[in-house]
């Protein structure tokens, strides 16, 4: 039961960290953002389990498709008679027989295009997923971007009309990037989940860019934190 994520448990996961953050910064940007990644994540479980099961009517036009085009090519085939009184000469037999091998090389591809269909279905929908996933990243990361630790030192910032409000504290600064690096690292892994539900090559590159993506924003943030912790050692 360890050995594979549990898209239930990182489901609850995000739910009890938009009730901590609701509950810490109520109405800010953040705890919005934190109700739009619950329902983001509910919606990947759905769709990762989705993509797990066969799509059978897929299946099924694929199949009706093949039949027909098998069935297609036997009714065609009968159609031609080569008698024993034919006369071939090499060219029109040459021509004859690369007409034949150009006919096989079409039906190949298209049963290839037909039974690979569900395959690029598939990935056209984990990707769009986690399209939406990285969009979400750099949203958290627009949030914290302007939630710099020097504010913490007094008179360090002589204020514009321009400049940003911020009034934290040092502890609801604190809090605020960590949950900040708390939502990046489950989308990380609600990405993850779409690679276990897509075997697919291309989907698991793209998992693996956005969880790269994650790790670098996260990091970013605690170089922040690290920041807060070197001025509170610096005070005390």
């Amino acid at each position: 039961m360890y050995r594979r994520l549990a898209a239930p448990l990182i489901v609850e996961t995000v739910e009890v960290l938009e009730r901590r953050i609701g509950e810490r910064f109520p109405d800010s940007g953040l705890s919005r953002v934190a109700a739009e990644l619950s329902e983001v994540a509910r919606g990947a479980s759905e769709r990762v389990a989705a993509l797990a099961r066969p799509d059978w009517r897929i299946r099924a036009a694929v199949a009706v498709a093949i039949v027909a085009g098998v069935a297609g090519q036997i009714a065609l085939l009968r159609l031609v008679h080569v008698g024993p009184s034919a006369a071939l000469d090499a060219v029109t037999f040459a021509q004859g027989l690369e007409s034949a091998f150009n006919l096989l090389a079409i039906i190949g591809a298209a049963v290839w295009f037909l039974l690979t269909l569900e395959e690029r279905v598939k990935r056209a929908r984990a990707l769009a997923a986690l399209h939406e996933l990285r969009s979400l990243a750099h949203v958290v990361d627009m949030h914290q971007l302007t939630k710099d630790p020097t504010i913490l030192l007094a008179n360090f910032h002589r204020r514009t009309s321009a400049s940003t409000a911020r009034a934290m504290s040092r502890f609801e600064l604190t809090r605020y990037l960590e949950y900040c690096s708390e939502m990046l690292a489950l989308l990380g892994k609600l990405a993850a989940l779409h690679a276990e539900g897509v075997r697919d090559a291309v989907v698991i590159e793209a998992v693996n860019d956005l969880e790269t993506l994650a790790a670098d924003l996260g990091r970013k943030i605690w170089q922040k934190i690290t920041i807060i912790e070197q001025l509170d050692e610096a005070k005390a």
